[in-house]
């Protein structure tokens, strides 16, 4: 059983992935958090985002325990994450892993979930079901503002706003996978729901699927 899930920045596909996978009993992967890494770990070690041989060569190697480095949420590291992301050597290192995680889930679970922006449409063509989680571009732009001053971080919403913008056109732009929904994706607008309102709604579309 495969659920993938894909969409822009903050349009909730994380929250809603981790809650179908434990209501399911199914593995998870935030596939992002592997180009956070690779990222992280190139600017950690000195080397310029732009380097393409470096960062082919880190997501050749890129281990699971890379994926639980301090500080991989950041929303700096989401940015190096998004230009990494555009190297299609990058993609292609990295694809292989993100397919034996969701054909070979660990720890015996009968299945995975995983979210991201190709999931669909590239990494598990053939998933069970595919979702398209997505919100106006004005609204995940409040929920990352409202997130980082939570988090006790400052923040000014003209700039978050500028950032969503720039993610968005650079994901929906590059040559290598864009962003985009599956052609049998069925798209969630979380615009006007809250997150267990999204959750309800995509367990209705399971169901309907028939594939629990």
């Amino acid at each position: 059983m495969i659920i993938a899930i894909d969409g822009p920045a903050a349009a909730g596909k994380g929250t809603l992935a981790k809650r179908l996978a434990e209501h399911f009993e199914l593995a998870y992967l935030d596939t992002g958090l592997i180009y956070r890494a690779v990222g992280k770990k190139m600017v950690d070690e000195g080397f310029n985002l732009e380097s393409i041989e470096k960062a082919e060569s880190i997501a050749k190697a890129l281990s699971p325990v890379d994926l639980e480095i301090e500080g991989l949420r950041t929303d700096e590291v989401a940015q190096m994450a998004s230009k990494v992301s555009v190297i299609p050597g990058v993609r292609s290192a990295l694809l292989e892993f993100q397919r034996s995680f969701a054909e070979r889930p660990p720890a015996g679970k009968r299945g995975a979930v995983l979210d991201g922006r190709d999931i669909g449409t590239i990494v598990c063509p053939n998933a069970n079901l595919k979702l398209f989680v997505t919100a106006r571009t004005t609204i995940r732009a409040e929920r990352r503002f409202k997130e980082l001053q939570k988090r006790g971080l400052e923040a000014i919403y003209a700039r978050v706003l500028e950032d969503i913008k720039e993610r968005d056109a650079r994901d929906s732009s590059r040559s290598a996978s864009p962003l985009e929904p599956a052609s049998d994706a069925y798209q969630l607008d979380t615009s006007a729901l809250d997150s267990n309102q999204v959750f309800a709604e995509a367990l209705e579309i399971v169901e309907a699927v028939g594939i629990s």
